[in-house]
């Protein structure tokens, strides 16, 4: 019989496991949203199916980089302990402050605000001092703007957290209850929608465009962009490792399937979507600002009373992936915190040996970013920021095989060196592109991370005055 101290993390979480929490991570918001201003950037069903596939594939081609890095290496923290073997301590401390600062606080805040967005649509709720909506912080932020969409985006941050600081395992059975809704439901649509009068499937693979409106480099890279969105979460699993059973075998294998699986499930979904409405009508959503493609989809073939359906498939989607997020992303700043790099009352454990403290800091700092900004200002921090660490991981592939050659690789990336180089390009380019288009989410996520250079030096020193 195994046993356990209050100070290890508990292995019980297998490889289906761990597919489960991949997908369940990766899908969101974006298989509702996105083909919309994808659709209204490159004016053709059968190019939107292209970005896709092609941000898929380099989705891929960091989750096969990451995953050899992963099977090497696996431990709870993901990137965070990565980083300290590939870098140094000051690289692995400003990823697990990147973290805590931005990235999956900010995609917590996002996921929840989504829910919160769909819930409205069902149980509308009135607005809360609507008469200080415009009220700003130096013209950015907007703290009152949508109060009560805001305030629900809070309560499910923390009903969340609740559930996380109970057991590994009630967060794991939620997010295999969920996938499974989600699942059925975008297979209510898929079947329903390809089998209805309003289908003419041939017209999700249309390739023509406006004479006026050629397909370019530029407006390709730009219709990524809002796929990466959708893409985004494969990398969590790491965050987890120290809880996976046999990980060095299972993480790998899972990154794989799992980030495949989610591409077959985009395809299908989206061929379906550009089937019912034509891509002028997808544009047109977009231009609309405040509508959904997927309810136009279904109010197409089963008009209003559709609504309340994708409404709550929403919800369960959303609800999801803001758990998996929650769940997994609190991980690294435990690892932090037990080598005195955070703070020491994060190093604890409950008694059911989770990280609870951790998930409440966690928990405080989403619910703040909810009030920061909007969706979209969330979300493009979220990629930003993100991908400077992508890139820094795949770069890792390389640097190991140098320092390590001789170690055991339970997996070896296919395609190298082609691979981890090509999706390293793909992330310098992303980061240009996203300083030059746009500047302000660009510097706000960088300020934040940059923020934990000082920490990093009196965390450091605290710890040495200790030792």
């Amino acid at each position: 019989m195994s046993t356990t101290s209050q100070s290890n993390l508990i292995r019980s979480l297998g490889l289906g496991y761990v597919i489960v929490f991949i997908v369940a991570n990766i899908i969101g918001s974006g298989v509702y949203k996105k083909v919309a201003p994808m659709s209204d950037q490159l004016n053709s069903s059968g190019w939107v199916l292209i970005a896709w596939v092609l941000g898929g594939l380099v989705t891929l081609f960091g989750a096969l980089s990451n995953a050899e890095i992963a099977g090497m290496l696996a431990d709870t923290g993901g990137e965070y302990s990565y980083f300290k073997k590939i870098y140094n301590r000051f690289m692995s401390f400003m990823f697990g402050w990147a973290n805590f600062s931005v990235i999956q606080t900010a995609a917590i805040s996002s996921l929840a605000y989504v829910f919160a967005q769909s819930l409205q649509s069902i149980v509308h709720i009135p607005p809360i001092l609507p008469h200080l909506a415009e009220a700003s912080i130096g013209g950015v932020f907007y703290p009152f703007a949508d109060l009560s969409t805001k305030l629900m985006a809070v309560g499910l941050i923390i009903l969340l957290s609740i559930i996380n600081t109970k057991s590994i395992r009630s967060g794991a059975n939620l997010s295999n209850i969920i996938l499974w809704l989600v699942y059925l439901g975008l297979a209510v649509i898929v079947i329903f929608g390809l089998t209805s009068k309003q289908s003419d499937i041939t017209q999700s693979f249309d390739f023509s465009t406006p004479a006026d409106k050629p397909i370019t480099i530029s407006a390709l890279f730009t219709a990524m962009l809002a796929a990466f969105w959708a893409y985004q979460g494969w990398s969590s699993i790491g965050f987890i490792g120290g809880e996976v059973k046999d990980a060095n075998k299972n993480i790998p294998k899972g990154i794989a399937i799992g980030v495949v699986l989610v591409i077959a499930i985009y395809l299908i979904v989206n061929i379906t979507y550009m089937s019912i409405l034509p891509i002028d009508a997808l544009k047109g959503v977009h231009a609309a600002g405040n509508q959904v493609a997927a309810i136009e989809v279904i109010k197409a073939f089963w008009g209003s009373g559709g609504v309340m359906f994708i409404s709550v498939l929403i919800l369960v989607t959303t609800l999801g992936c803001t758990h998996a997020t929650i769940y997994g992303s609190a991980r690294p700043y435990y690892a932090m915190a037990k080598e005195g790099l955070f703070f020491s009352f994060m190093s604890k454990l409950n008694e059911s040996h989770v990280p609870a403290n951790v998930v409440w800091i966690q928990c405080l700092w989403a619910c703040l970013l909810v009030f920061s900004g909007s969706f979209d200002q969330l979300t493009d921090m979220v990629i930003f920021a993100v991908f400077i660490f992508y890139g820094a991981t795949a770069a890792g592939v390389f640097i190991l095989r140098r320092k390590m050659p001789d170690a055991h690789r339970p997996y070896k990336v296919w395609g190298y060196p082609f691979v981890p180089a090509i999706f390293i390009l793909f992330c310098i380019g992303l980061l240009i592109n996203t300083i030059i288009t746009q500047p302000r989410e660009a510097i706000l996520g960088m300020l934040l991370i940059l923020s934990g250079v000082p920490l990093y030096w009196w965390f450091s020193r605290k710890k040495g005055a200790r030792s």
